[in-house]
């Protein structure tokens, strides 16, 4: 009964809109929008799968250009997507294990570190993309302290690493504070112990304090990683419409909505679901389990086991009682008798 206000949140907020995507890709042109009503007019018939093979084999002819090579649209979104989450979300895990390594220490003024650290995360991102594309423009903060005239916010591949710095200044600090929270879980007295033995720093941070932050890290690692998958204000508010090197499936399905070509920005926004629901599978599926940590599932394992083996036990020796409290009976029956 307790999940009953999260399943209807649930279907509300996720199934009923995913249903809706999934219907609307199934058709193809539409005549508009109503201008007075805001509703979508009829146009072309169901076209079943018919958004989705375009997409996939660029039947269009609509090819693009970008980073990566001259390939069909879709394509070049999704390698852009990858890309921007494998980058980001590495430099982001390694400062955030920084950053928690720091706050993690002893000093004057650490309360006030501590908070200042969230101003990037706390700052919503529009303003980010707007502060940063100001930095990187071509007479900004950026090159003149590189004193030179790079073209940061042009379709080429400095735009990539503009969009990456400016995700990583931003969510940083979430890592991090996920990261401090599980090192404050991890008992001093180990890493005491552990210098008696002769371990160095280095040594204790591998041995000890990454595997122990392990369960904090890889939720934090989760949660990023989805949410750079559907990354969309940042290049959309630093880059605009059309810049291929940067396009995402958001920014893409959303170009393609603009142009009421609804159908197709539904099918894609169905693919970019697909992929971001295979990719949280996968990690939980294969990482899972260190979120609450080895040594607890085998514990909770064992704990099972042991716990089949003495209901067995029971049930067993439970039946021979009652044979031999039946055989008492039957005995003292016939003395009787």
């Amino acid at each position: 009964m307790l999940l009953s206000p999260t399943l209807l949140i649930l279907v509300v907020v996720v199934i009923i809109p995913v249903i809706m995507s999934i219907r609307e890709s199934m058709y193809r042109k539409l005549d508009g929008v109503d201008p007075n009503t805001g509703e979508v007019l009829a146009g072309e018939p169901f076209v079943g799968l018919g958004n989705y093979i375009t997409a996939f084999t660029s039947a269009s002819g609509e090819n693009v250009t970008g980073v990566f090579g001259t390939m069909p649209r879709l394509v070049n979104a999704f390698i852009n997507n990858m890309y921007f989450t494998v980058v980001a979300v590495s430099l982001e895990t390694v400062l955030g294990v920084a950053m928690a390594l720091i706050m993690a220490k002893a000093f004057r003024g650490k309360g006030l570190v501590r908070a200042s650290i969230l101003i990037p995360w706390a700052i919503p991102t529009i303003v980010s993309a707007m502060m940063w594309k100001l930095i990187f423009d071509s007479n900004g903060v950026a090159n003149k302290i590189l004193g030179q005239k790079i073209l940061w916010l042009q379709d080429n591949a400095y735009s990539q690493w503009a969009i990456i710095i400016a995700d990583v200044w931003k969510t940083a600090p979430f890592i991090g504070l996920l990261a401090l929270a599980g090192l404050q879980t991890i008992d001093t007295q180990v890493y005491e112990a552990a210098s008696v033995d002769g371990a160095n720093k280095w040594q204790q941070f591998v041995r000890i304090t990454l595997p122990l932050m392990k369960p904090a890290l890889v939720v934090a690692v989760l949660f990023r990683t989805l949410a750079t998958m559907a990354v969309f204000e940042l290049p959309w508010g630093m880059m605009g419409p059309n810049k291929y090197s940067v396009e995402t499936l958001s920014t893409f399905a959303f170009t393609e909505a603009r142009a009421t070509r609804y159908g197709q920005a539904a099918a894609y926004s169905v693919l970019m679901f697909l992929l971001v629901a295979l990719v949280a599978y996968l990690f939980i599926k294969l990482l899972g389990a260190d979120v609450i940590g080895d040594e607890e599932v085998k514990a909770v394992s064992a704990q099972r086991k042991r716990a089949k083996a003495a209901h067995k036990a029971e049930l067993s020796g439970g039946g021979h009682t009652g044979g031999g409290a039946g055989v008492v009976t039957t005995t003292s029956g016939e003395a009787q008798q």
